[in-house]
């Protein structure tokens, strides 16, 4: 089983600087970044299934009767879900850069600013 979900440690890191534009649209660059994730994602399930299909059929195993009985505790669904959650951070990471970066430039002075702005009659 993967750990290295649960030895990372929670750090969210951000590359610095302008990101490179490859679309006049906006959000698509974001969009391509985020199909790319699940292309790599699914291409190491892929993977993954491949070779416990060939691991199980070598050692006779009847692989899709284990799984459709398959009941998982409550130490593994916490695993998949740490595992989720980690994929989805992966998945909106431009998002999430965005957001942080919104939240760090946001001040006092700009919050009074809005205010007084929206409450101009």
């Amino acid at each position: 089983m993967d750990n290295t979900t649960q030895e990372r440690p929670h750090v969210i890191r951000h590359a610095k600087g302008k990101r490179p534009e490859f679309y006049e649209t906006p959000g698509v660059d974001a969009a391509m970044s985020m199909i790319m994730v699940l292309a790599s994602e699914l291409s190491v399930v892929r993977d993954r299934l491949d070779s416990a299909e060939r691991v199980a059929k070598a050692s006779g195993l009847d692989l899709a009767a284990g799984i459709e009985a398959l009941e998982l505790d409550q130490d593994a669904l916490e695993e998949r879900e740490a595992r989720r959650q980690d994929f989805m951070q992966r998945l909106f990471y431009l998002q999430l850069k965005d957001a942080d970066e919104a939240a760090q430039s946001q001040t006092a002075e700009g919050f009074e600013a809005t205010i007084h702005e929206i409450a101009q009659p």
